[in-house]
């Protein structure tokens, strides 16, 4: 039977990623470093090519696809977007350490949500609805392969709701321009919404024997880790997401 592939690909590095920023809604490019990192895995490794194009609507999504892909010619997905951590945005834990409503969000497992933010309720309930749609529209297309540029609390409740092995979110971190292939077997997806997680991003090139684990080289993995668990709850995307 055909499967269909999705390759996932975290954006590039910004300064808020160094900072230790919350940066959700707040829509700011790669630095020079995270163009320059980007480049550099473009050239020493392999990126697949697709099909299919998607895209969070955040520039340094966009950025970091451009970068990869230059020809390509990707549709966005509003709901791919990272959550909006409200009035938290630009902020640092530290920060915010003697704030009472941070305090409360963090206890509350995701489904409370920041002043003028948005609960990891809503936010893993649009992310799933939305992964949902491109892979029934990939089987009813039969356009077999997709790329899909996004931010790494997206990506980790995509694989923490579907993916197989199972592994709670925090599991599937991933440092800048690093990701994951996903193959969709129509019949799991049919009988248990569920997709194979078969690859590490990216590939490295065909004369590398031993090739690093680019996945969790630095810190930025970890803080997003650490945001994802504390702060969207690791059962965000385990919501009904049925529109």
């Amino acid at each position: 039977m055909k499967t269909y592939q999705i390759h996932f690909i975290r954006h590039g590095i910004t300064d808020g990623n160094l900072q230790g920023q919350y940066i959700g809604s707040k829509d700011i490019p790669l630095n020079d470093y995270g163009i320059e990192r980007i480049q550099f895995l473009d050239e020493n490794y392999v990126y697949p090519g697709a099909a299919a194009y998607f895209t969070s609507p955040m520039q340094r999504c966009k950025q970091t696809l451009s970068l990869i892909y230059p020809n390509a010619k990707p549709i966005e997905i509003d709901a791919f977007r990272e959550c909006d951590f409200g009035e938290f945005e630009g902020l640092t834990a530290d920060d915010l350490k003697d704030s009472k409503e941070f305090a409360e969000w963090l206890a509350s497992g995701g489904t409370v949500a920041p002043p003028s933010g948005e609960s990891g309720v809503d936010f893993g309930r649009r992310v799933c609805q939305a992964f949902e749609r491109i892979v029934e529209a990939l089987m009813k297309t039969g356009i077999p392969s997709a790329v899909v540029v996004a931010h790494g609390g997206t990506i980790m409740t995509i694989l923490a709701q579907y993916g197989l092995p199972e592994a709670k979110m925090s599991e599937w971190g991933m440092d800048p321009g690093c990701g994951y292939s996903v193959r969709i077997h129509p019949q799991l997806w049919s009988s248990a919404r569920k997709v194979e997680v078969y690859q590490t991003l990216p590939l490295p090139k065909e004369n590398d024997d031993e090739p690093d684990n680019l996945l969790h080289q630095s810190e930025y993995f970890v803080v997003d880790a650490q945001i994802s668990e504390e702060t969207l709850g690791e059962n965000s995307g385990g919501q009904d997401t049925e529109e």
